[in-house]
């Protein structure tokens, strides 16, 4: 019976700690993403892209997909800002676990099964840049796939940083019906490189 309550008083410690540790790094992360429109631009994104493809002239299709340069160019141009921000902040701060579950300050625990959010931010950055400036001549279908992969793989990226990996990955699969492993094959080679090289995965 004394080991029941010993346990059952472990596993309610956890879970506090865990809880807090999550809604501060939920509180670092909102505090700096109110500071942009980047939520807001993903949106207006995600909104256009699905318009255009249900237009069935190709034409008409173009024409919707060009509206939304100026807005992808704002998002490239605001992530950019972002990740800044976060480069700015000590490392220790924003470390994320690799682990595939998430434990208390496992980031401290187990400081090499880690990466910095700053540096995964910097791949997605220059993940929209690259997807914005198009140098590789893609079409405009093509880019809107690009870049809507590059969005999807930076959320998980949030969720991973202030929930867990797991969660990140059922989260993107709840949402958008695809998952960790289709997105990173969906985005440009240069950041599926530079973000396996990262995180391990």
């Amino acid at each position: 019976m004394e080991t029941y309550f010993i346990f059952m008083f472990a596993a309610v410690g956890v879970l506090v700690l865990k809880s807090r540790d999550q809604r501060r790094r939920i509180t670092l992360l909102g505090s700096h993403l109110s500071n942009y429109q980047i939520e807001k631009l993903m949106e207006t994104l995600a909104e256009g892209y699905d318009r255009a493809l249900g237009e069935q002239d190709p034409n008409r299709q173009d024409q919707v997909l060009a509206l939304m340069q100026s807005h992808e160019t704002a998002l490239a141009s605001q992530f950019r800002r972002l990740a800044a921000d976060i480069a700015r902040i000590d490392a220790a701060q924003v470390l994320i676990s690799t682990l595939p579950l998430a434990l208390p300050h496992a980031d401290r625990l187990f400081p090499s099964s880690t990466f910095a959010l700053g540096k995964a931010f910097d791949i997605h950055a220059r993940g929209f840049e690259r997807a914005v400036e198009n140098e590789a001549g893609r079409s405009p279908r093509e880019r809107a796939f690009l870049l809507s992969a590059e969005m999807y793989l930076m959320q998980h990226t949030c969720h991973w940083f202030c929930k867990s990996r797991t969660i990140a990955s059922a989260r993107l699969l709840a949402r958008h019906k695809t998952s960790h492993e289709q997105v990173l094959e969906a985005v440009s080679p240069e950041t599926r490189r530079a973000y396996r090289e990262l995180t391990g995965i």
